[in-house]
């Protein structure tokens, strides 16, 4: 048995099928983690959410900001954006499967075996993997429960952009799914930047990459995700990014995570569905 994490595919179907066949993927006895961001952009996002759907067991998939807006466009409580390719999935007739689906998913998944922890985005620098896996853990039961509907009418938002166990209702739930779908940089306190989308190097003076900031307590933790296409794929100490930009026209990634190609990378190139500048 194989496991493989990939990036964030985006709707790019064909992509995701020629990578597997270079993986020589094996349906009956491979496993495949990703990093959430199946949806929208690319061209195939029903071809995409059936396929890794219908794996069950056989496939890991985390929460990203894209799979969430579907779920808030089909709960009344987001608004279309130009570039959204997510009507197919809307119109389909097996519609309310696929997304009931979807919004079981959790936010992270961590492997104490194979030593791995996977989410989309980001952690702030004060959760260790207790306070990560506890915050995880309390929005999928609103996401899972009969209030998601509420949850998604109050999810966007850019404040509190600061970690506080004191956080309650709206405001902590928010902070958390902010961390887990959007965040690229914080500073040293913690305060989270989400409008900042570019490498390093292009944010406000004082900020930095989640994971670049001194005495994060997830430190210790082998993080994999995606989010994050201008990194390119560039890595620093216990964390790996998977997001190579397929849909911009750049790469869909994976890593294996087991055996003795434990640690080697695999891609495809892409045509890109979308140009740079319609974030």
């Amino acid at each position: 048995m194989a496991i493989f994490a990939i990036g964030d595919v985006q709707g790019c179907y064909d992509q995701l099928r020629r990578l597997l066949e270079r993986l020589s993927f094996n349906p009956d006895e491979d496993r495949l983690w990703f990093t959430g961001d199946l949806v929208n952009r690319g061209p195939q996002s029903l071809e995409t959410l059936r396929y890794i759907s219908a794996l069950g067991e056989r496939a890991v998939c985390v929460l990203g900001n894209h799979d969430l807006h579907l779920l808030a466009l089909a709960a009344g409580a987001d608004r279309h954006k130009p570039t959204d390719t997510l009507d197919a999935i809307l119109t389909a007739p097996d519609r309310d499967d696929l997304l009931h689906w979807l919004r079981l998913r959790p936010l992270l998944h961590h492997d104490v075996t194979l030593g791995y922890t996977l989410i989309h985005a980001g952690l702030p620098p004060q959760w260790d993997l207790g306070a990560a896996s506890a915050c995880a853990r309390e929005l999928e039961s609103v996401l899972r429960g009969p209030e998601h509907t509420e949850f998604f009418a109050g999810m966007y938002g850019n404040r509190p952009d600061r970690w506080s166990p004191e956080l309650s209702g709206m405001e902590r739930l928010r902070f958390i799914i902010n961390c887990y779908t959007r965040l690229r940089y914080c500073n040293a306190d913690g305060a989270l930047d989400l409008a900042s989308k570019g490498p390093p190097g292009t944010q406000p003076a004082g900020y930095m990459p989640w994971f670049e900031v001194p005495g994060r307590a997830s430190a210790d933790l082998h993080i994999l995700f995606g989010h994050w296409s201008t990194l390119d794929g560039a890595q620093a100490r216990n964390v790996y990014p998977l997001d190579t930009g397929c849909v911009w026209g750049g790469r869909l990634s994976a890593l294996r995570l087991d055996g003795d190609d434990s640690g080697g990378w695999y891609c495809v190139d892409c045509p890109g569905a979308q140009r740079h500048g319609n974030a």
